[in-house]
């Protein structure tokens, strides 16, 4: 029964696209498209907005934030996931408009004292298992950004647990979350700048995303989300204590909206600074995201798509496009937006079985992007 509403979801907006009918965002679509996403993938709660002419247009959520059945609503604080990277990177591409850093220059020029100096820090990293190999030296901010650190995502992840480096710096892409706190790092005790502080000063404040931190807030709890994973277990949500670039946001729908749409309308950025967050420096030569350190594929498999500042370029049909996603065991979350129009999508699911349904709910909003999803969610069946 489930493959047949999914040919039938699937089916309906394939139709729809085709016949013009998604040109623009039509909030009888999205709810249509949702309402069927929720059906056939079991998600309990999910979350939408759309944004044209680089303005919040809707904001919509369907089900629920806990396993009680309490109502998902737009203020309902959600988790970020890595969302929080795309934010980081639209303010570290302010701080190099602003010339408090450039680039392309070492991240290791920005600090005191050299990196494996500093040990293993577990606010940030363990950089003292870079001792001996001097390629930490060369790792520059846009070599972060675009993922090209040569970490691994997490140093977690590797075998005996130590960060290591894999390739030579800025050669190629690998996601990886350590290269995002090793500029975190270099940004607060090089810099001086708390990323917290900055981030509220500059976008949440004066946005008006009063419920938006980086790190745990106590007023979040009367309205948070829970979240479901894979198997339809309800886990609880995560009270983040550490400021975390990588992914420690909380947010609303309604709040990280308003950040697309401010991103988006190059909002606190000159025009060519603009330009250059969403510009694709580094190709992608991977079939697919993760796991992490895969090799170089076949140029038939690889994605038309390259790394930027902390987001992902591609070109369509509509033209030129970015697109970053969050994901852990129980959130799934993108962001997609097209250069033409200054449109976008965001959607947050408390519930990781909703990413299954981000093809046909990107669809439907926008039509027909481009977004590499074989590269982005392998797994996902056929759209």
């Amino acid at each position: 029964m489930k493959h047949f509403r999914r040919l039938a979801l699937y089916g309906t907006l394939t139709m729809l696209v085709s016949t013009g009918a998604l040109a623009k965002a039509r909030p009888d679509a999205v709810d249509a498209a949702a309402r069927a996403a929720m059906a056939d993938t079991g998600a309990r709660g999910l979350a939408i907005a759309t944004i044209d002419g680089g303005k919040v247009r809707t904001v919509r959520t369907w089900g629920a934030r806990n396993a009680n059945g309490d109502p998902l609503t737009p203020d309902t604080v959600m988790y970020g996931a890595s969302l929080t990277k795309a934010v980081f990177g639209y303010f570290v591409t302010q701080l190099a408009a602003e010339k408090r850093l450039d680039l392309d220059r070492p991240i290791a020029t920005m600090l005191p004292k050299p990196l494996p100096d500093y040990g293993n820090l577990d606010a940030y990293g363990n950089w003292g298992d870079l001792a001996g190999d001097d390629r930490w030296r060369a790792i520059t901010p846009r070599m972060v950004l675009n993922h090209a650190t040569g970490f691994a995502n997490f140093a977690y992840l590797e075998p005996d647990e130590k960060l290591r480096i894999h390739f030579t710096p800025g050669t190629r892409y690998a996601y990886s979350g350590e290269g995002i706190s090793l500029l975190q790092f270099g940004i607060e005790r090089g810099l001086g700048l708390d990323v917290e502080a900055e981030l509220q000063c500059r976008f949440f404040g004066p946005l008006g995303m009063t419920r938006t931190s980086l790190i745990w807030q106590p007023g979040f709890a009367p309205n948070i989300a829970d979240g479901w994973d894979e198997q339809g277990k309800a886990e609880p949500h995560d009270e983040r204590s550490r400021v975390r670039a990588a992914g420690s946001m909380d947010t609303t729908i309604h709040d990280l909206s308003l950040m697309a749409a401010a991103m988006v309308r190059g909002y606190g950025l000159p025009a060519r600074w603009r330009a250059a967050y969403v510009k694709g420096t580094l190709p992608i030569t991977t079939r697919q995201q993760f796991p992490t350190l895969l090799p170089d594929a076949r140029p038939a498999e690889r994605p038309n798509a390259s790394a930027a500042l902390g987001v992902l370029a591609f070109t369509g049909s509509q033209g030129p496009g970015w697109l970053k996603g969050g994901h852990n065991d129980t959130t799934a979350n993108t962001l997609v937006c097209l250069e033409r129009g200054r449109r976008c999508v965001l959607i947050l699911s408390n519930d990781v079985r909703a990413e299954r349904a981000f093809p046909a709910l990107v669809r439907a909003a926008l039509g027909e992007t481009g977004v590499p999803y074989r590269w982005e969610y392998p797994g996902l069946p056929s759209y």
